[in-house]
């Protein structure tokens, strides 16, 4: 009997013990942060400056890994087939989690149901800006331009299927003006036509306007956010103008579904408290992106107002991508 009870004091031990042990691998296994795009550019280089800190803030390794192909698609879908063990984390921008599914016939994944949403890490606004010599000073005087020049009502983009796309159509439909969409091999091609004349105005991320805006190259007439931009305080936001349209992109990070609330929370709370760092901040900044460091359920918010907001002028372009 004493010893079957001793036999039974060990066996229970044991089963404690295995919470413990199985804490302690996550613990100490590598994090992977899968980014489904190329290497390079604000968006990369914001997700590495969080990397760095979040190690020591978790006590593990953390290591970014870029995994690109398919438009972003094969790094979501690698994050989804992924064990919800706290050992893997997704870092897009908005468009693999709100966008595409409104443009893919088929998509291999669900943004919503197979995603834990952890925190939105930083968002950046889009902009109209115009040639300076249209002598246009503001949204209404754009607008009268617009009306009386029909065959001039041009717009350029970075390209079809970008925000900055959408986003002009929605302006399009808000004014009352039809606007025929240019699209552009990427931002600066656009921006070059614009200075040169040959392009009335262009729809971009607005820190990408910044520096001609500034040199008086261009001229930024509103953006999309729901405040000023940081970089552009003189520059008035749509809704200010009297156009009641709104829009930002995001950089955000998920974990697979089923993820365990405990674990989404760990991350959250570590990634907020990075992004709160003033050090940080005004290097997020320096990429022209604005730090946030929200909680799961905002970001999860987020995500499903984005889905409703860019749903009607997605689908009102008829936009349809190479697979």
């Amino acid at each position: 009997m004493q010893l079957t009870r001793r036999a039974f004091s060990l066996s229970s031990l044991a089963l404690l013990a295995v919470p413990s042990i199985a804490a302690a691998q996550t613990r100490n296994a590598t994090l992977r942060i899968i980014i489904p795009f190329p290497g390079g550019g604000s968006g990369d280089a914001l997700i590495r400056l969080i990397a760095e800190r979040l190690g020591p803030a978790l006590e593990r390794p953390v290591i970014v890994e870029p995994r690109p192909g398919a438009a972003g698609r094969l790094g979501v879908q690698a994050v989804k087939a992924s064990e919800p063990d706290g050992n893997t984390l997704l870092a897009t921008p908005i468009a693999p989690m709100v966008v595409y599914q409104n443009v893919y016939a088929s998509l291999d994944y669900d943004p919503v149901k197979d995603f834990a949403p952890v925190s939105q890490v930083a968002s950046f606004d889009f902009g109209i800006c115009i040639d300076p010599k249209l002598g246009v000073g503001n949204m209404t005087e754009l607008v009268a331009w617009l009306k009386a020049n029909p065959a001039k009502a041009n717009f350029g983009t970075p390209g079809a299927g970008t925000l900055p796309h959408f986003f002009g159509l929605m302006f399009a439909k808000a004014a009352g003006v039809p606007l025929q969409h240019i699209a552009y091999k990427g931002g600066t091609l656009a921006l070059t036509d614009l200075i040169g004349g040959r392009i009335p105005m262009v729809f971009n991320s607005s820190n990408e306007m910044t520096a001609q805006h500034k040199a008086g190259q261009v001229r930024v007439l509103a953006t999309s956010g729901a405040v000023r931009s940081a970089s552009l305080p003189d520059v008035p936001t749509f809704k200010e103008s009297g156009f009641d349209i709104e829009g930002s992109g995001w950089w955000g990070i998920f974990a697979p579904a089923q993820t365990s609330a405990a674990t989404v929370s760990k991350f959250s709370g570590a990634i907020a408290t990075i992004l709160q760092n003033e050090d940080v901040k005004q290097r997020v900044m320096q990429l022209e992106l604005r730090p946030t460091g929200t909680s799961p359920e905002e970001f999860a918010r987020i995500q499903r107002d984005d889905i409703v907001r860019w749903e009607a002028p997605i689908r009102a372009s008829g936009f349809k991508p190479e697979q």
